[in-house]
C-alpha cells in the first residue's frame, strides 16, 4: 500500500496516456494493413507522440492556452494532410478525427475517472477493429429504424421529464408522470420484441413466433397462430406449444412490469406467476418431446410498428379510463366488485388495467389489488382460448385451449382462496 502511495500521480497519468495512445496506434496500424491503404497516416509511434503532446501541453499550462494552440496546430497539419489526400480523390476524415481524439487522451486521463478513460479507449479500438460489422449493421439498418429510435427517445427522454408527478384529478388518482411512464415501459417491451423479430428471427418456427409475439402481445400472437393453425391440423404439438409459449411470455412481461411499478406487489405475485411460467414451460417441453413429426420452420408473424404516436395515445387513454373505472368501482362497491371488473377487463387489454391498478391510490387493500391482477390475467387466458378454438377450427389447438382454461380456473381459485 505504501509503495502505491509513493508513485507520483503525474507518473501514473503519463504512463496511462502513452500506453493507451500506443494501443490505439497499434490497432490503427492493423486497420491500415487489413484495408490495404496505399497512403498511410503515420504509425504507432505517431499516435503515441500525439497523445504525449496533448498530455504535456494540458499539464504545464493551467490556462489551457498551450493545449488549445497545440490542438490548432495539429488540426492545421491534419487539414493539410486531408487536402493532399483529396487531391488523389481520397476523402476519408477517419484518420484525421482519430488523431484529434488521441490528442484528447491526456486531458481525459487528467480530468475524467478511470472507467470513462477505459470506455473511451475501448470504443476507439472497437471502431477500428470492427469495421466489417459496422458496415453490415449500417447496410441492414433501415432509415426508418433511426426514426423509430428517435421516437422512443422523444417519448422517454423529452416528454417524460416534462410531465408533473401530481394527480390528474380527484377522480383520477394517478399522476401524469406515471401514466406516461407506463406508456414507455410497455412500448419498450414491444420495441424490444420488434427489433429481435426484425433483425434476428424474421422467419423461424411457430415456437419462436409465440415467444417473440408473446413478449409483444400474447393476444395478438394467439390470433395470428390460431389463423395459421387452420391449415396445420396435423401439427397439434407445434401449434399448442406456440400458444402456450405466448401466454408464458405474457406472464414474464407482466411480472417484470409489476416489479418496476410496485415491487411489493411483484413479490406477492412472484410465486403464482413463476409457478404458471414454470408449468407452462414443462407442458411445452412435454408436447415437443412427444410429437411425431418435424417442426415447421417457415412460419412467420408480422409484428406491427410499436412506437406510433397514435398507439401511445391510445394506451394512455385506456390507462386513464381504467383508472377512472377502477376508482369509481372501488370507492362505491369495494374489493369484490374490483374482482368482477378484473375478470371482465381480462377480455380486453390487460396491460393498461394492471398498470392503472399498480399506479393509482385506491380504497382497497393490497390483497385486493393482487387478486385483481391475477383475475385479469386469468380472464385474458380465457379470451385467448376462445380465439384459438374459433380461428383454428381443428384439433391442433385443443391442448393449448385446455391449458389456458385450466389457468383461468386456477386464477379464480387462487384469487379467492389464497391472495
Amino acid at each position: 500500500m505504501d509503495n502505491q502511495n509513493a508513485i507520483p500521480p503525474l507518473l501514473i497519468e503519463f504512463a496511462m496516456t502513452v500506453a493507451f495512445s500506443f494501443v490505439v496506434g497499434l490497432e490503427f496500424r492493423n486497420y491500415q494493413r487489413s484495408n490495404q491503404y496505399k497512403y498511410h497516416f503515420g504509425s504507432t509511434r505517431t499516435f503515441a507522440l500525439i497523445g504525449l503532446l496533448g498530455f504535456i501541453l494540458y499539464s504545464i499550462d493551467s490556462s489551457r492556452l498551450l493545449f488549445a494552440a497545440g490542438l490548432f496546430l495539429l488540426g492545421s497539419l491534419l487539414l493539410i494532410y486531408y487536402w493532399r489526400l483529396s487531391a488523389k480523390e481520397l476523402f476519408s476524415l477517419f484518420s484525421v478525427l482519430l488523431s484529434l481524439l488521441v490528442y484528447l487522451i491526456g486531458p481525459i486521463v487528467n480530468y475524467f475517472p478511470s472507467w470513462f478513460l477505459v470506455l473511451f479507449i475501448v470504443l476507439l479500438v472497437l471502431i477500428l477493429g470492427e469495421k466489417p460489422l459496422i458496415h453490415r449493421i449500417s447496410d441492414q439498418l433501415a432509415n426508418e429504424e433511426i426514426v423509430t429510435l428517435s421516437k422512443f427517445l422523444i417519448l422517454s427522454g423529452v416528454i417524460l421529464p416534462l410531465l408533473p408527478d401530481q394527480p390528474i384529478a380527484p377522480i383520477l388518482p394517478v399522476t401524469y408522470y406515471k401514466v406516461w411512464l407506463a406508456v414507455i415501459i410497455v412500448s419498450g417491451f414491444s420495441y424490444l420484441s420488434y427489433l429481435i423479430h426484425s433483425y434476428f428471427f424474421k422467419s423461424r418456427s411457430l415456437l419462436i413466433t409465440g415467444l417473440l409475439a408473446g413478449l409483444y402481445s400474447s393476444t395478438a400472437a394467439t390470433i395470428v397462430i390460431g389463423r395459421r393453425a387452420h391449415d396445420l391440423g396435423a401439427a397439434g404439438p407445434d401449434v399448442s406449444s406456440a400458444l402456450i409459449m405466448a401466454t408464458a411470455m405474457m406472464y414474464i412481461r407482466l411480472l417484470i412490469i409489476i416489479f418496476l411499478f410496485a415491487p411489493n406487489a411483484g413479490l406477492r405475485l412472484l410465486a403464482p406467476f413463476a409457478t404458471v411460467i414454470l408449468l407452462s414451460f414443462l407442458v411445452i417441453i412435454g408436447l415437443l418431446h412427444f410429437k411425431n413429426h418435424p417442426q415447421s420452420q417457415d412460419e412467420t408473424i408480422e409484428i406491427k410498428h410499436p412506437l406510433e404516436l397514435s398507439t401511445a395515445i391510445l394506451f394512455a387513454a385506456l390507462f386513464v379510463l381504467f383508472t377512472f373505472i377502477t376508482h369509481y368501482v372501488t370507492t362505491h362497491f369495494g374489493g369484490r366488485a374490483l374482482n368482477l371488473l378484473a375478470i371482465i377487463v381480462g377480455i380486453t387489454d390487460v396491460d393498461p388495467f394492471i398498470l392503472s391498478l399498480l399506479s393509482g391510490e385506491y380504497k382497497v387493500t393490497n390483497s385486493a389489488i393482487v387478486s385483481a391482477v391475477i383475475l385479469a390475467s386469468g380472464g385474458n387466458n380465457l379470451l385467448k382460448a376462445s380465439y384459438a378454438v374459433v380461428l383454428a377450427r381443428n384439433r391442433s389447438v385443443t391442448l393449448a385451449a385446455v391449458w389456458l382454461v385450466i389457468l383461468f380456473v386456477a386464477s379464480i381459485v387462487y384469487a379467492y382462496q389464497f391472495a
